[in-house]
């Protein structure tokens, strides 16, 4: 959630909460830890004729006012990372190995990498922490007996990787990679490239988002995307709500029955998809209820700012249900566009590669959520990308044996 900075010094963001640019621009500043103030002009009509005076009497947004005066109307991520001062250029055209992703996996497999003195280069298209730095809290991570937030785990794993040299280059997307004998070439969306002798893809996966109103707002405060990491904070909860009728759906709603009174199932089909087996569980479970046809509109939030209630549509009538958290399970899609018809994946479009984490193309290595096989838990993507690591060294020791 964006916090409020007073005074003359602050961003603002003026926007709406139904305009898809204006959600896209405050995600960009949150995840970068960017205080900005939020206009929503629904809810403050009087700032409208700020923004008509900026932009020659048009009402047009999302527009961004930056404290020395300046301002951005529909900024592009590429736009907003230069208005911050994000550094996105390379300090070198040459690396050792060259990361791609700077969630937990591919941040540990640095450390481990800078540790023994290889040049290594993190290109993260977002934020350094990936999921992790957006997730509320791990109560399930080993060495915090009291749980740790997403964001302070997140800040320590990349200052432990910075304190080993290793650098980042933030808000800038890897367009391809090309092997050139004896480098991969890796282009970057800034139009600079550079050459690496060894290349990690983890960029890990991105659960798809049901696109109703409120839900970017409230994901981590009450809208969550893995039961096994968030389930607990909700014991002795009312209600629970899963968002979705397949086999992650039902599996997910009856782990959650260990903590919450109750758990209501939404799915927008006709039908249930999960298995018939899960099926029977679900629908013989004293504590869960199944609604068919019923879509998400929208998600309500209380005062404080958490989820209170979840507008449905179901059978042609709205109604509100009110939960305590939503788990959205609706798919999960790995984040591997910029390889496609490049590296092998499997048919859900998830990396594959040996058991040494190697891919099909030499010197190019795939671990952590984007790979296919991963379990999609924290504690197993610093893991594969700790043993990613030690393969990267190893290959990296051969070539240089080879000169």
């Amino acid at each position: 959630m964006a916090s409020e900075p007073s005074g003359e010094d602050q961003i603002v963001v003026y926007g709406a909460s139904w305009c898809p640019d204006c959600r896209r621009s405050k995600q960009f500043l949150s995840s970068h830890r960017v205080p900005f103030k939020w206009v929503d002009l629904e809810e403050h009509p009087e700032a409208v004729n700020e923004v008509e005076s900026r932009n020659d009497g048009k009402l047009i947004i999302p527009t961004i006012l930056f404290p020395d005066g300046s301002f951005v109307t529909e900024p592009t991520n590429d736009e907003l990372a230069d208005c911050v001062g994000l550094v996105r250029e390379a300090m070198s055209t040459e690396y050792d190995l060259v990361i791609i992703g700077a969630g937990p996996t591919g941040l540990t497999t640095a450390i481990y990498a800078a540790r023994e003195n290889a040049k290594v280069l993190v290109v993260e298209k977002s934020a350094p922490g990936g999921q992790a730095g957006v997730t509320e809290r791990f109560d399930n991570y080993p060495g915090f007996p009291d749980g740790v937030s997403g964001i302070e785990l997140a800040d320590r794993i990349v200052r432990q990787a910075q304190r080993y040299g290793v650098e980042i280059l933030p808000a800038v997307a890897v367009r391809g990679i090309n092997r050139e004998e004896p480098f991969i070439r890796v282009e970057l969306s800034t139009g600079a490239s550079v050459m690496a002798r060894s290349v990690l893809v983890a960029t890990g996966s991105t659960y798809r988002r049901t696109d109703a109103e409120g839900e970017a707002d409230l994901i981590g405060a009450g809208i969550h995307f893995c039961a096994t990491c968030d389930g607990p904070f909700y014991k002795g909860a009312r209600d629970v709500t899963i968002i979705g009728g397949g086999n992650s759906g039902l599996e997910e709603g009856l782990f959650l029955t260990q903590f919450a009174d109750h758990v209501t199932v939404l799915q927008a089909m006709s039908m249930l998809t999960a298995s018939k087996l899960l099926q029977d569980k679900v629908y013989s479970h004293p504590r869960m209820t199944v609604w068919l046809n019923a879509k998400v509109q929208s998600f309500q939030p209380n005062e404080e700012g958490k989820l209170a209630s979840v507008i449905v549509e179901r059978d042609g009538e709205e109604i509100t249900h009110e939960t305590s958290g939503a788990f959205v399970f609706i798919g999960l899609d790995p984040n591997t566009d910029f390889v496609k018809g490049i590296l092998d994946v499997d048919q859900r479009g998830f990396l594959t590669t040996d058991h040494m984490f190697i891919t099909n193309i030499e010197g190019v290595f795939a671990a952590g959520d984007v790979r296919a096989g991963s379990t999609k838990q924290i504690a197993s993507a610093v893991g594969e990308g700790a043993a990613a690591a030690i393969q990267i060294r190893y290959y990296l020791d051969a070539l240089a044996a080879k000169v």
